[in-house]
């Protein structure tokens, strides 16, 4: 789309690591997708308005955005799932997830000069293993996603991410927080929320307690992403 900036990466290119280097200059709005065929990779570098513990609610607004990406090229009666807080499954196999990055040292009560959303996709099985083998992980070419390409993924989260702030502005992060959370399977008698500093606070009909589930050390340590093949684990 036209309001963002393209910076293009070679196959072996590190979208989210090359974001974060940008994104000190005056680069929000830089979209740095991968052409990788295997993956749909991609980072955006984002211009936050809130201090950094409300800001990091923006997390919400790319999961939100991603998984109805895939959903709008999933053949009828897909299921798109995401597990709290980052990782994202099609018929209950891990396809991927999100990341997010801030400035190091940033002060929680400060507005931060940037932040980065980070999104891998698994579009094609490069394991060489029978389609199901392992029902825990998939691939969308494994899951019918017939002719969608990496590069189609991420126009379709750039465009998908526009509408979601834009729902923001307009109604409030109730509106994110409700299509996020819409990607959860539903379960009888509880209720889920999200607080202003991004947190899961889950509430049962039976009891008044409510219990805290806290977004950040789960972002400082993403549950899909494998470190050592630099990808959504296998």
């Amino acid at each position: 789309p036209p309001l963002y900036t393209a910076v293009r990466l070679r196959e072996l290119g590190d979208a989210f690591a090359h974001a974060v280097a940008l994104a000190p200059k005056p680069g929000a709005g830089t979209l740095v997708p991968v052409g990788r065929f295997d993956l749909a990779e991609f980072a955006l570098v984002l211009d936050p308005e809130e201090p950094l513990r409300q800001a990091r609610c923006v997390f919400y607004a790319g999961m939100a955005a991603l998984a109805d990406a895939l959903a709008s090229a999933a053949p009828p009666e897909t299921a798109i799932n995401i597990e709290w807080p980052d990782a994202l499954y099609v018929n209950w196999g891990l396809v991927g997830g999100g990341r997010l990055a801030w400035p190091q040292g940033a002060h929680e009560d400060e507005v931060p000069p940037w932040l980065v959303f980070g999104g891998m996709i698994r579009s094609a099985s490069m394991s060489g293993n029978d389609p199901g083998a392992n029902p825990q992980v998939t691939a969308l070419d494994e899951e019918g996603f017939a002719d969608i390409t990496s590069a189609h993924v991420v126009e379709s989260f750039a465009r998908n991410f526009m509408h979601t702030v834009d729902a923001w502005h307009d109604s409030g992060f109730g509106a994110v927080a409700k299509s996020y959370l819409e990607r959860f399977p539903p379960e009888s008698g509880l209720r889920r929320d999200i607080d202003q500093e991004g947190n899961l606070l889950l509430r049962r009909m039976a009891s008044a307690q409510v219990d805290r589930n806290a977004l950040l050390p789960r972002l400082q340590q993403p549950t899909w992403f494998d470190p050592t093949s630099k990808g959504p684990h296998a």
